[in-house]
């Protein structure tokens, strides 16, 4: 940005005092030649200010200042303010979010990075505070085309960023306020197994379900892709199928065992997310899945599949299998829904919600609910009266069914000390019964 004439001046009053000591050095480092700091230092300095303001080197001068006065803080200042934007550095940031186990990295204009660790958001004092040209130019740097040109049209934009040997990164750059702010979601370089992440054993056996629709639901940044990921590795490990993910962008990266999974990134491999799922449906798939059922087309795309012999694999943003059931008949008009009603009691086969609870030791322990499809659970999707029943069903469904509600769940976690009491009775949905049970006082399983 060229030197506005208040600033010129307040430089030309500040070297001109300086002029004898720094001159030389000055002349060295920019080579500029007919001016004679000796005569007169205010005309000397403003020619030598302009000189190097006219090629873009005004932060060059400023340091070749601050290295003649190696003494002066005041010199050193006014270098750093002049030297532009320092660039960011995204890989050294990542790297630093994977060695802190940061599960996001929030990057915010004005603000040093701050990262979110085991649930917490911690600012990162060691890197410089963030301003808007530098993180533009970062973020412009790892976009494709594709990308560049949503952003532009849309102010927001969904991106995969890879740091080599290291992870990869689910990234959305937005707009707030005018400026530019972005979100990466780290995501491990290896996917997990079920047992990895000591998950539910029902889990698994879930993954040996032939057709129909699996979803995992839960707030944002309460595991649902790590959870989905091992739900499909445990597929690919122990099938021989052709497994097709739809994602935007592409997160977990699968190496094929006994199945064959092909990742389809829209924006990348596929223009159109719906356009991607139709296809799918003409590639020969056995396992079908979605990054998120996020509009009606996508849900009766998806209700299609499961229907016709795949078993389709979704993320919904519902807290429980209640909830999940009602967003998913909301995506249509009131005169359809008994019809939707029929075809998910006849396709949904599990509804697995998850939120994460802080663990002793650190890191977070996933309290999963479950939901499986039964006859009891199919007549209280049908009808819609009884709807709200299913959580009575699924507490009642663990021994026969590996069913288990939150609180049933929290209960477990607790009594293998994965998770504190207090932790515990902050995530569950009644307290007051968990608490009868932690003290033995309710044997209600």
């Amino acid at each position: 940005m060229p030197l506005d004439p208040t600033t010129l001046e307040q430089l030309v009053g500040f070297y001109a005092k300086r002029a004898p000591m720094a001159a030389p050095e000055v002349a060295r480092a920019l080579a500029i030649s007919g001016v004679d700091a000796g005569t007169d230092a205010p005309s000397a300095w403003r020619a030598l200010l302009l000189a190097a303001d006219a090629r873009g080197r005004v932060g060059d001068l400023a340091a070749a200042v601050s290295r003649g006065l190696p003494n002066d803080e005041k010199a050193k200042d006014i270098a750093r303010q002049l030297a532009g934007p320092v660039p960011l550095d995204l890989t050294r940031l990542c790297s630093a979010a994977i060695q802190k186990s940061a599960s996001d990295i929030h990057l915010k204009v004005g603000l040093n990075p701050v990262f979110r660790i085991h649930g917490q958001l911690v600012p990162q004092l060691e890197f410089p505070v963030i301003v808007n040209e530098s993180l533009g130019t970062a973020l412009w740097g790892i976009m494709s085309e594709h990308q560049r040109k949503r952003f532009q049209e849309t102010n927001d934009c969904d991106l995969a960023y890879s740091v080599a040997d290291l992870a990869r990164f689910r990234c959305n750059v937005f707009r707030q306020q005018g400026k530019i702010g972005a979100v990466l979601r780290a995501i491990p370089s290896k996917v997990k197994t079920i047992d990895d992440l000591q998950l539910p054993a029902t889990l698994k056996d879930i993954a040996q379900e032939a057709r129909g629709m699996v979803l995992v639901t839960g707030a944002t940044g309460s595991g649902k892709s790590t959870t989905l990921a091992a739900i499909i590795e445990e597929i690919n490990r122990t099938h021989s199928h052709h497994i097709l993910t739809i994602e935007d962008p592409t997160e977990f990266i699968f190496t094929d065992q006994k199945s064959v999974i092909n990742q389809r990134e829209v924006g990348v491999d596929s223009a159109e997310f719906h356009s991607a799922l139709r296809a799918a449906l003409r590639q020969d798939p056995d396992v079908i899945f979605i990054g998120e059922l996020r509009d009606l087309e996508t849900v009766e795309i998806a209700l299609q599949a499961a229907e016709t012999g795949h078993l389709l694999l979704g993320t919904l943003h519902t807290i429980d299998a209640h909830e999940t059931i009602n967003r998913l008949l909301g995506f249509f008009e009131p005169h359809q829904q008994a019809q939707i009603r029929l075809q998910l009691g006849s396709v949904l086969k599990a509804v697995i919600s998850q939120r994460l609870v802080p663990a002793v030791g650190g890191g977070r322990a996933a309290a999963i609910e479950i939901m499986r499809n039964n006859g009891t659970v199919y007549e209280c999707i049908v009808d819609g009266r009884r709807t709200r029943e299913i959580r009575d069903h699924i507490r009642k469904g663990r021994a026969n069914y590996g069913m288990q509600t939150f609180d049933q769940h929290i209960f477990d976690l607790i009594k293998a000390e994965r998770i504190t009491q207090d932790d515990g009775m902050r995530a569950a949905n009644n307290p007051d019964e968990l608490m009868l049970k932690i003290t033995g006082l309710s044997d209600d399983d």
